[in-house]
This record gives C-alpha cells, sequence and structure tokens, in this order.
C-alpha cells in the first residue's frame, strides 16, 4: 500500500522561491512563473518507477529525487500548467489513488521574532542556502508536517508581501521555511501561509508520531 504524503501544486513560482527551489536542486532547475508539482510518498523506493512513467507519458521537467527507504520524493516543472497536471495524473493513475487521499498539511510550529539581535542574525546567516538576515530584522520560521508543503507555502508568502527568503527545505520528514523583513510584512506573510495550508484538503493529519 502507497502511503501519499503530500501532493503539492504550485501555480506560477515566484522568484525568490524559484531560486531556493533551484539552489538545492539536483536535477534540472526551474525558471520563474513555471508550474510546479511536488509529490512526497512513502515507502520511498516507488518514486523511481514514478519519475519514469511520468517523463515518459508527459514533458515536464525533472527538478529534484529524493529516494530514501522511508520517504520518496519529486519535483516536476513546467511552462505548461496543463502538463504538470498531466503529470499529476500519471502518477496517481500509476499507484491506483486520488488526489483526496493525500495527507493534509499540518502546521506544526511558527515563530515570529522581532527586533533581531546582530549576532543572531549572523547565527542563522551562516547556515542559510538564500538571503542573509540583518539586524533589526523581524525572522519567521515555520515547520510544516509533510515536508512537501513547505515550498507551497513559501511561495504563496512571496506572493502576498515582500519578504526575503532566509531558506527553505522542502524534503525530509519535515518541512521549514525561513523568512525576514520588516514586521508588518512578515506578519502578513504568516497569515498568507495559514491560509494556504489551511486551504488543502486530505486526510486528517496528528503530524509525526515518532517524534511526540
Amino acid at each position: 500500500m502507497i502511503d501519499l504524503r503530500a501532493y503539492s501544486h504550485i501555480d506560477q513560482l515566484q522568484p525568490q522561491t524559484t531560486a531556493m527551489i533551484g539552489t538545492g536542486s539536483r536535477g534540472f532547475m526551474p525558471q520563474e512563473r513555471q508550474a510546479c508539482l511536488i509529490v512526497e510518498v512513502a515507502p520511498g523506493m516507488s518514486i523511481n518507477i514514478v519519475t519514469d512513467v511520468v517523463l515518459k507519458r508527459t514533458s515536464v521537467i525533472p527538478g529534484a529525487q529524493i529516494v530514501e527507504r522511508a520517504f520518496g520524493s519529486v519535483e516536476f516543472h513546467d511552462d505548461d500548467q496543463g502538463m504538470i497536471y498531466a503529470a499529476g495524473d500519471a502518477i496517481l493513475e500509476y499507484y491506483g489513488i486520488t488526489m483526496d487521499q493525500r495527507l493534509a498539511p499540518k502546521l506544526l510550529s511558527e515563530q515570529i521574532i522581532t527586533g533581531l539581535e546582530n549576532y543572531h542574525s549572523m547565527l542563522i546567516s551562516r547556515n542559510r542556502y538564500g538571503n542573509m538576515p540583518v539586524k533589526g530584522d523581524t525572522l519567521y520560521v515555520m515547520e510544516v508536517h509533510p515536508a512537501g508543503y513547505a515550498a507551497y507555502a513559501c511561495n504563496e508568502a512571496e506572493k502576498a508581501a515582500r519578504i526575503q527568503i532566509v531558506d527553505l527545505q522542502y524534503f525530509g520528514a519535515f518541512g521549514r521555511v525561513w523568512l525576514c523583513g520588516a514586521e508588518e510584512e512578515i506578519h502578513q506573510a504568516s497569515a498568507a501561509i495559514k491560509k494556504a495550508l489551511d486551504g488543502v484538503t486530505g486526510r486528517a493529519n496528528k503530524g509525526d508520531s515518532s517524534v511526540y
């Protein structure tokens, strides 16, 4: 039996989110304004066959494929949003499931830190893959389960507010997003993320019981 952990469709990749996905991409990097699909399943080995099925049936471009024993994830992008939907249909057909069987996202934690101190900003900047927060910024950190929804949340935040993306992790046990900017913009981004995640339907999600 396959567990559809995440099935996340992004209609139009925003500039910073595109760059963040590209930073961690071991495949072919996406471009701004393309549509994107991120699928995460358990167990993970079947994602190899899924990639083969999709590439033979559509013209989408693979950006990343993560194959672990527990989870398998794949990201596809294309200029044609219809082709992304076709890729999603091919995946669901292969598994014999529907999109409604995906796990709904769960916002596990959210932090907003105003007036970031200088040493704190330096600690974060040492490990970031995106923009560098500076003293006085407001910092936003969120954690979502499953990880595949983090990119969608990040993209919606960028649509809604003038923020800087510090880091984005959308593979693994949990997804994480770090943002920085003016306090009001960060609050707008937070609201956009909550609205976006609340709008994703799916099976009830109690989080990962292995960490509680």
